[in-house]
């Protein structure tokens, strides 16, 4: 704390014995440990105060951005995502429909063309989305059922079998402990 060497501390005792004297020098240390403790004390409230207050303007902080958040929100009161995402939807889906019904049109054919003859534009359709996977083991049980009952098939491999795709199984052998002992 004070970075002083002994032979420091034991000059500075021998100076105090000498100028107080033997008779007060309990008292004069008595009153020094307790100033120092005070000052301690002191020191260690001041730092708890400070902390504090950092803690309270952080928290100052923290409510004004939670009472700005507030106020937008209050802007918002009719605010529904669920009729937004609806909203959105509608707005694809006719705007989907309406773009299949109207052609795309073309340019119209210039009076002279030189070269080649340009290709016609191919219109894409997208693919069918494909069939959805079975989500659980009573969803793929009902399609197998389905299918062996239409006569496509779809029957379960016998376990240990050529179809099995997990192979046979490995033979385990048997341990004869009378012959082990």
């Amino acid at each position: 704390m004070l970075d002083m060497s002994w032979g420091e501390v034991m000059l500075i005792g021998g100076v105090a014995l000498i100028v107080i004297g033997p008779k007060d020098l309990p008292k004069a240390l008595r009153t020094v440990g307790q100033v120092t403790s005070k000052l301690r004390r002191m020191a260690g409230e001041f730092q708890m105060q400070f902390n504090e207050a950092i803690r309270e303007a952080e928290l100052d902080e923290v409510r004004k951005e939670v009472d700005g958040i507030r106020d937008t929100m209050r802007g918002t009161s009719n605010f529904n995502p669920v009729q937004t995402i609806r909203d959105e939807l509608r707005g694809a889906v006719e705007g989907r429909a309406t773009k299949a019904e109207t052609p795309p049109s073309l340019p119209a054919p210039e009076a002279e063309t030189f070269g080649p003859p340009k290709p016609e534009p191919v219109i894409e359709t997208p693919p069918p989305p494909p069939a959805p996977k079975p989500r659980s083991l009573a969803d793929a049980t009902a399609k197998l059922k389905a299918e062996r009952q239409a006569g496509q098939g779809g029957s379960l491999p016998v376990p240990g079998s050529v179809d099995d795709p997990y192979g046979t199984p490995e033979p385990t052998p048997m341990r004869n402990e009378t012959a082990a002992q």
